[in-house]
């Protein structure tokens, strides 16, 4: 197979010529998708994984099943920066399934090797190939978590996926320095049973969120207009506080519906816009915009679980207190650092994943036996279906007890309004 790469001071460029390539451009303010051929291209913002010619099995294998007696469809957006792009892989490993849609990204503080790395190393993967479902944004930009280019980023990785495919049911967001407590097997199993508006975001009381922040404060984020990932600054004027919505507030690690995400990006509804042009002045827009929207929007407001999925590693992590954090619905732990040895326990003990492999589910059939087949499955199976282990089981009845129970909650946007 013969494989072309050109790198330019932005921009990483790559294709394999009979695998299927995008092409992104902005012009005139509008995002641009077009499918890339053969012939020299220059703007390449999205390499995916093609589908290789090299594997054999029956379709019905690997066409993605929908409906209510199917496993849902996960969108996941993996975040880094500078030196995150190994960790950035372990994580995708650790979270991957055929029927998902992966989406990664580097901001403009790695470099364009590191991007490259990024790339050849998704490319080396037999089974991204096979599947054709990993995508890795080449196109750089200034992102700060704290300011409004975070959230920018975060519209942009949901536009680009729901380009990709409408396939998927939720759209999940994950930092490097995250981790799965459970197989995707056990969480797609436990999520086949929820309805699939349904959005998992942490609230925060008034009090605790009032004394957090200052809405009334202008903060300006230079990374939405500089290159480069810029520290915020504060304006010295002030501004009064909205009346046209309230305001509400919690976690910035969500688990969002499809129809959600397609309300923030293509509705026709004015109301994410105009949040949005009031959050480009706001600190930490990721822990508040998403919770403001749904709460200020009628059809949205029942559609809301009180948990962001998350459990924040504090020292380190007891695997033994699993049944806790699988009854406080945590799917994710985070935040661990750089080869921290929890991780490895958590693949060795919960995941069995191999060094440097994939975990294993219902779709991998066997796995080789020495060390250069170990990585991958050799053979696949049903994609369709999954075999959740004891904690699926759980989460799964936790997550009925949910949804059977979801007409006589509380409405949260009346408890947590600040």
């Amino acid at each position: 197979m013969q494989k072309r790469i050109v790198v330019s001071k932005a921009i990483i460029f790559s294709w394999v010529s009979r695998y299927r390539r995008w092409l992104l451009s902005f012009a005139g303010g509008a995002l641009m998708v077009l499918a890339l051929g053969t012939g020299n291209r220059s703007n390449l913002d999205l390499y995916t994984a093609g589908k290789g010619t090299n594997f054999e099995f029956p379709m019905s294998e690997v066409s993605v099943s929908k409906g209510p007696s199917f496993p849902p469809v996960l969108a996941y957006w993996i975040f880094g920066s500078k030196g995150d792009s190994k960790r950035m892989l372990r994580l995708l490993k650790a979270v991957y399934h055929p029927r998902n849609q992966y989406l990664l990204q580097l901001d403009s503080d790695s470099s364009d090797q590191e991007r490259l790395d990024l790339v050849l190393s998704v490319e080396d993967e037999k089974v991204f190939r096979a599947f054709g479902n990993v995508n890795v944004v080449g196109k750089s930009y200034g992102v700060n978590q704290m300011g409004a280019s975070g959230l920018a980023a975060m519209l942009h990785a949901a536009a680009l996926l729901l380009r990709l495919s409408r396939d998927w049911d939720w759209f999940i967001n994950l930092s490097s320095s995250d981790y799965p407590l459970l197989t995707q097997d056990d969480i797609l199993y436990a999520f086949t049973c929820l309805p699939r508006d349904v959005n998992f975001l942490g609230f925060k009381n008034i009090t605790e969120f009032n004394g957090q922040y200052d809405f009334n404060q202008i903060a300006v984020d230079p990374s939405l207009y500089s290159t480069e990932n810029t520290p915020i600054f504060y304006a010295r004027e002030g501004r009064g506080s909205p009346d046209a919505f309230k305001i509400f507030g919690g976690s910035p690690w969500t688990t969002l519906s499809r129809g959600l995400m397609e309300h923030c990006v293509e509705g026709w509804d004015n109301l994410p816009r105009k949040l949005l042009l009031y959050y480009t002045n706001v600190v930490s827009p990721l822990e508040s915009y998403f919770h403001t929207l749904i709460c200020n929007t009628p059809e949205f407001q029942n559609t809301t679980v009180n948990c962001d999925l998350r459990h924040t590693v504090k020292g380190a992590l007891n695997l033994l207190q699993r049944d806790e954090l699988t009854s406080d619905l945590a799917v994710f732990a985070r935040a661990f650092e750089e080869d921290d040895e929890a991780m490895e326990g958590l693949d060795r003990k919960v995941l069995n994943r191999a060094p440097d492999g994939l975990v294993p589910g219902k779709w991998c059939l066997a796995r080789g036996t020495n060390e250069s087949e170990g990585k991958v499955c050799s053979r696949w199976g049903d994609i369709n279906s999954v075999q959740p282990g004891t904690y699926g089981v759980k989460l799964h009845k936790i997550l009925s007890k949910f949804s059977a129970e979801k007409e006589s909650q509380t409405n949260l946007c009346r408890m947590y309004t600040v």
